[in-house]
């Protein structure tokens, strides 16, 4: 089965959901993450007319939802960081509720919309004083409701490992996964956040493929810093990846995301998506 491409919406800021979907499908890609944020989706302000719009638009470009990213929560607006906050293991409960609701709520979106799974992040920045234990805890306690509220919708939650946060590494998320152990828990692996966190990706993605129901595409500068280049202008070795991918998970959605891109959207996807047709090529692996 031809690996397949989506694009995540979270670099069209800018722009109305109806016309990054446009867009997206005007560069060749088959599917499209859906960020269930302002402006595009956010689930606690969207309206029937407005869910309907983005089914017609994804109707009209015959455009599949890879994944819903409810990662990122710039409607909440935090200062201290505008996707992180608020975190799953915030030392105030109320404050980590925000999270948890949102999180019941993309996963209500995904099942209206039929999306397969919508990702989260793994924990959240250890506040001063607390201990990596007293927070796996918090999380734990969090996302078990989440998780029942996802196999009531037949929807996956992904959490997607990141530099900086509770979870980083794949070990991480193992020893995670076997506590919760939950038939709805999912990861969503990023090459990317691999890469900064010196974990080969083609080398985890055999290893992970029992976890793994979607990925995250972008490159890395070699310093391994976590800023999302588009693919060809740092070092991952793409090639690898896709042969690794087509052996063990050739299934899964592949999702672009390049949300630094916000001023130049169209240039960032045209561009990755060119790269990664070539990489995939070299390794004789078939893009759809």
């Amino acid at each position: 089965m031809p690996l397949q491409l989506a694009f995540s919406s979270n670099a069209y800021l800018d722009v109305p959901v109806e016309q990054a979907i446009d867009r997206i499908a005007g560069f060749g890609y088959r599917g499209i993450e859906l960020l269930a944020d302002v402006p595009h989706a956010w689930p606690a302000g969207l309206l029937p007319v407005q869910k309907e719009a983005i089914r017609t638009a994804l109707e009209k470009n015959n455009l599949t939802i890879s994944n819903i990213n409810a990662f990122m929560m710039n409607a909440i607006a935090d200062p201290r960081q505008p996707y992180w906050h608020p975190g799953w293991t915030d030392p105030d409960r109320h404050y980590r509720a925000i999270r948890r609701e949102h999180t019941k709520r993309a996963l209500r979106l995904a099942a209206e919309l039929g999306a397969p799974a919508i990702s989260t992040e793994p924990g959240g920045e250890l506040a001063e004083g607390q201990s990596r234990a007293a927070a796996t805890d918090i999380f734990y306690d969090e996302i078990m409701p989440c998780l029942d509220v996802a196999a009531e919708c037949g929807v996956t939650l992904l959490i997607e490992p990141e530099p900086g946060l509770l979870i980083e590494k794949f070990d991480q998320y193992l020893e995670f996964a076997e506590r919760v152990d939950h038939p709805s828990l999912g990861l969503n692996f990023d090459i990317g956040h691999a890469y900064c966190v010196s974990e080969d990706p083609a080398e985890w993605v055999p290893r992970m493929k029992e976890h793994t129901r979607h990925y995250h595409f972008e490159d890395i500068a070699a310093t391994r810093v976590h800023h999302h280049l588009v693919p060809g202008e740092g070092a991952i070795d793409f090639a690898g990846v896709f042969k690794a991918i087509a052996t063990h998970t050739p299934d899964i959605w592949i999702t672009v995301e390049l949300y630094p891109y916000r001023a130049q959207p169209d240039e960032a996807a045209r561009a990755a998506r060119g790269y990664l047709l070539a990489q995939a090529a070299a390794a004789s692996v078939t893009i759809a």
